[in-house]
């Protein structure tokens, strides 16, 4: 959406006082100026690793490197930056996953998940635990390769994560998250309002 939104302004040449950004930035520059209390201690002791997607729309054909490391800040500052492998190659190079485009709805799955492949064989090679991801049609894509082809990986959104190290996401919305992490820092509404 937000390629197809800045694409179309310039193709269209079409007269606008705003300007297109992306939610990791915001994230980014939130946490940096301490008003996003993102904290990575729920993973110390845990140690569960984790690798984050570039979505091809946002990083290679929008924003470039700029926002890859806005997502990595962002990554590392809610899982802890001892705990984040990077995928290679990574950023700008990284490779697509095949979902997007439409792609994941295009009726074609056989020809998709051979497409995705190499997406799940790059995210088994990181030895992570978790592949994070930005983008709803890299997640979709991305937790079906996995499935697939037995990757034992889980694939949560980057929301998912900021949730769960801000101590407020909800027992109902866990539903992506492996064993390991169901129980973490599980947020009750019924006992915060007291």
């Amino acid at each position: 959406m937000t390629f197809s939104v800045r694409a179309g302004l310039k193709k269209f040449n079409i007269p606008h006082k705003f300007e297109v950004k992306n939610i990791y930035e915001y994230y980014a520059k939130w946490i940096r100026e301490g008003r996003l209390k993102v904290n990575s201690d729920w993973n110390k002791d845990l140690k569960i690793k984790f690798t984050v997607q570039d979505p091809c729309q946002i990083v290679r054909k929008s924003f470039g490197d700029a926002i890859a490391e806005d997502l990595r800040f962002v990554v590392k500052s809610v899982v802890g930056e001892e705990n984040f492998i990077d995928m290679t190659p990574n950023r700008s190079n990284n490779y697509c996953c095949g979902g997007g485009g439409g792609f994941l709805q295009s009726g074609y799955k056989e020809e998709r998940l051979a497409y995705g492949r190499l997406k799940d064989e790059q995210i088994k090679a990181t030895g992570a635990d978790y592949c994070i991801a930005g983008c709803h049609n890299c997640h979709a894509q991305i937790h079906e390769l996995s499935e697939h082809y037995g990757g034992n990986y889980s694939v949560v959104h980057v929301w998912t994560m900021i949730c769960l190290s801000l101590g407020i996401l909800g027992p109902n919305e866990r539903e992506y998250l492996g064993d390991d992490l169901k129980e973490v820092n599980v947020f009750h509404p019924e006992t915060a309002l007291g």
